[in-house]
C-alpha cells in the first residue's frame, strides 16, 4: 500500500466500519472469539505445564544408609553428592527424622512404635532433589554404583536402599510428555481453525461489497488503490478482536487464576508475566497477519482482469 493511499484507506475503512457496523462487529467478534480460544488454550497449557513441573519437582531419591556407618563417612558422601551434576539439594535425615516422617505418613505410627519398646529400626537416609527430575533413573544408578555409597549402604543391599518409586515415576514422565505434545498440536490446530473462520468472515464482508469494487474498477482505479481500504479494515478488525481477547484474558489472570491457586494450593500455577506478554503480542501479530492476508486473499477474485 503506497503512503499516498494510506490516509484514504484509513478514512474509507473507518467510514465503512461506521456505516456497516453490524457486519464489522460480527467480524470483530469472530476474530475475538478465535483469538481468545487460542490465547486461553496457550495460558491453560502453560498452567498445566507449571502444575506438571510441581509434580515432577516432588520426585526425589531416598538413599538409606547403615546405622553402623561412621558420621565421617556419612558426611563425606553427602558432600560428594552435593558436588554431582544435576543434584539440586541433599537433605540428611537421621533416625529421629525418619520417625517423624513415619508419623506423618501413618495414622497408626504411635501404636506401632510403642510395640517396639522404644527401639527405632528406621534407617538414616539422604533425600536427594534434582535439577532435572526426568533424569532420576540415571541418578539412582549413579548412586548405586558409587563405591563410597556401597560402603555405607543399609543392609548391604544397594538396590533395595535406593528408592524413588520407579514404576510410578516412569508412568508420570510418560504421561506428562504426552500432555505437552498434545498441547502443542492443539494450539497449532486451533490457530488453523481460527484462520479459516476469520478468513471466511472477512470474505463474506468483502463479497457484500463486490458492486462497490466493480464500480471502482470501471472508473480505472488500480488494484492497490481498491485493495487498500479493505485490507486496512481487515487489519483494524483484527486488532480490535485481539485487544478484546487480551482484555478478557487479563481479566481472567487477575480474577480466576488466584482463586484456582487458592483452591488447589499443592499445585503451582505460577506463570511468569513475561509469558503473558509474549502470548498477548502473539495474538496481536496473528490477528494482524490473518486480517491482512485474509482480506488480500478474499479480494483476489474481484481484482482479476
Amino acid at each position: 500500500m503506497a503512503p499516498s493511499n494510506l490516509g484514504y484507506s484509513l478514512r474509507e475503512a473507518g467510514s465503512h466500519f461506521a456505516r456497516n457496523w453490524t457486519t464489522s462487529l460480527g467480524a470483530v467478534i469472530t476474530i475475538f472469539l478465535s483469538l481468545f480460544i487460542i490465547g486461553l488454550f496457550i495460558v491453560g497449557s502453560a498452567m498445566i505445564t507449571s502444575a506438571i513441573g510441581t509434580i515432577e519437582d516432588q520426585v526425589t531419591i531416598n538413599a538409606f544408609i547403615s546405622d553402623d556407618a561412621s558420621d565421617e563417612d556419612v558426611q563425606a558422601f553427602m558432600e560428594k553428592l552435593q558436588s554431582w551434576e544435576n543434584v539440586k539439594s541433599v537433605e540428611f535425615n537421621d533416625k529421629d527424622d525418619a520417625v517423624d516422617d513415619y508419623r506423618s505418613m501413618s495414622s497408626n505410627a504411635d501404636a506401632t512404635l510403642a510395640a517396639l519398646d522404644g527401639e527405632n529400626p528406621l534407617p538414616r537416609s539422604y533425600k536427594i532433589e534434582m535439577e532435572d527430575p526426568s533424569q532420576v533413573a540415571d541418578m539412582a544408578d549413579q548412586i548405586k554404583q558409587d563405591s563410597d555409597f556401597q560402603q555405607i549402604v543399609d543392609g548391604g543391599d544397594v538396590d533395595a536402599s535406593v528408592l524413588y518409586g520407579q514404576e510410578e515415576v516412569s508412568r508420570l514422565f510418560e504421561v506428562t510428555s504426552y500432555i505437552r505434545l498434545a498441547a502443542v498440536v492443539l494450539v497449532a490446530l486451533l490457530t488453523f481453525i481460527a484462520f479459516i473462520f476469520i478468513n471466511n468472515t472477512i470474505r463474506l464482508s468483502i463479497t457484500a461489497r463486490r458492486r462497490e469494487i466493480g464500480i471502482m474498477r470501471l472508473v480505472g482505479a488500480s488494484n492497490s488503490f481498491i485493495r487498500g481500504p479493505f485490507v486496512t479494515e481487515g487489519v483494524i478488525q483484527a486488532i480490535l478482536g485481539a485487544l478484546l481477547a487480551i482484555g478478557v484474558l487479563e481479566l481472567g489472570r487477575n480474577l480466576l487464576i488466584p482463586r484456582i491457586q487458592t483452591a488447589i494450593p499443592w499445585l503451582s500455577f505460577n506463570i511468569p508475566f513475561e509469558m503473558y506478554l509474549i502470548t498477548y503480542a502473539a495474538l496481536v501479530v496473528v490477528g494482524i497477519v490473518i486480517g491482512l492476508f485474509g482480506s488480500a486473499i478474499a479480494m483476489r477474485r474481484y481484482l482479476k482482469v
